[in-house]
């Protein structure tokens, strides 16, 4: 965990300085890709930065989205795309090649959210525009705009849910879970832990062991529920707070490999991956969290579309302001859902998320069946 932040912050020294080599020629760079097309409000180029993969939602779902967007509302306009693998240095070097290549819009989810500041400073000194994409940016920094989900939310919903599998109010007290909480360098694993003890911290349920997982990796997950179970004893671990689908898939091998039935010990889970979904109709894991993707990725195009042709965001679509420590960011948030078994056919289902016969294959037929769903 330390070791990630700390090869971060080293990386990020050598990158500043090249994004201060950088910026003596930065405006001339930029205004190359302004160039005009058949659309009448104009083109240029915009830049799409990820932070990792090992979450499936963004090359299975935000990349293709965000980009048929923005080739929906201007033809003209050339969408470059990078991914950061979770690396910090990596993407702020991504960041720089964009800005170099002309992007006039940053569309930037942080690896991590305080050394992306550097990377919101110096597109702005080029008159780049920044929209903070699902994570919020901070560092010092002011991003232009910022387009999530009601984060902290998230984990109360998660939260909420576990507690309800748990017994309830009344049945959960004495209970022991484990929680499986999110990188400690992305700024909405925070949120989710904030909105997660706002409900178990007054329930009465007790938290055997707390991790915070580098990289939202499954393997490392696996591994902290690894020590989890060897700490507290496999019969004493009544439920587990997994802050996402890939950190609850992790803890739920780890169960497995313990003799542990996963159906009797419910998890939690977020982003409604395909294998999240499937294990939540098989009973294997209590819940996941729907964030509709399909809008923040729309919107997020829209907004870039309207900058890279130095529009106004469009009306109606900034619905409030998030302060990311510096001040209070233009933000678009939505309300996320709760995904339990009863409800996957009428939101992830009814929404086209997850097609039918990717969610109903030949081991979870039955599963379907039983949700109602064929």
């Amino acid at each position: 965990m330390l070791n990630h932040g700390s090869k971060a912050l080293l990386g990020l020294a050598g990158v500043t300085m090249a994004f201060g080599l950088a910026a003596c020629g930065s405006d001339e760079s930029s205004d190359s890709g302004s160039s005009s097309s058949g659309d009448s409000g104009g083109s240029g180029k915009i830049a799409l930065l990820l932070p990792e993969s090992k979450t499936t939602r963004y090359e299975s779902q935000d990349k293709p989205l965000f980009e048929a967007k923005v080739k929906e509302l201007c033809s003209g306009c050339e969408v470059l795309y990078s991914n950061a693998d979770q690396d910090a240095s990596k993407q702020q070097q991504q960041a720089e090649a964009a800005i170099t290549n002309g992007a006039k819009v940053l569309v930037l989810d942080p690896v991590d959210a305080d050394s992306a500041g550097a990377i919101v400073k110096r597109a702005q000194e080029s008159d780049i525009k920044v929209i903070s994409y699902d994570r919020l940016i901070g560092g010092g920094s002011k991003p232009d705009f910022y387009i999530s989900y009601d984060n902290a939310k998230v984990g109360e919903l998660q939260a909420t849910s576990l507690v309800e599998q748990l017994g309830g109010t009344d049945g959960v007290k004495g209970k022991q879970i484990v929680m499986i909480n999110g990188a400690p360098t992305d700024s909405n694993a925070g949120l989710f832990k904030k909105g997660a003890h706002s409900v178990f911290d007054k329930s009465g349920v007790k938290i055997g062991k707390e991790y915070d997982t580098p990289d939202w990796s499954p393997d490392k997950a696996q591994d902290e529920m690894d020590q989890a179970i060897t700490s507290l004893g496999k019969d004493k671990i009544d439920g587990v707070y997994a802050a996402n689908d890939g950190t609850a898939g992790g803890a739920i091998a780890a169960m497995k490999a313990a003799g542990m039935d996963p159906t009797k010990v419910p998890s939690t889970g977020q982003d409604a991956e395909l294998a999240g979904v499937q294990r939540v109709l098989a009973g294997e894991q209590g819940m996941t969290v729907y964030k509709a993707i399909k809008p923040e990725a729309g919107d997020a195009a829209t907004l870039a579309v309207a900058l890279v042709q130095g529009k106004e965001a469009p009306s109606g679509l900034v619905n409030g302001k998030q302060n990311n420590g510096t001040a209070d960011i233009p933000a678009i948030i939505y309300q996320p859902q709760a995904v339990t078994k009863d409800n996957v056919k009428d939101t992830i289902v009814a929404d086209g998320f997850w097609k039918v016969d990717e969610l109903c294959t030949s081991a979870y037929a039955d599963a379907c069946k039983a949700a109602g769903i064929s």
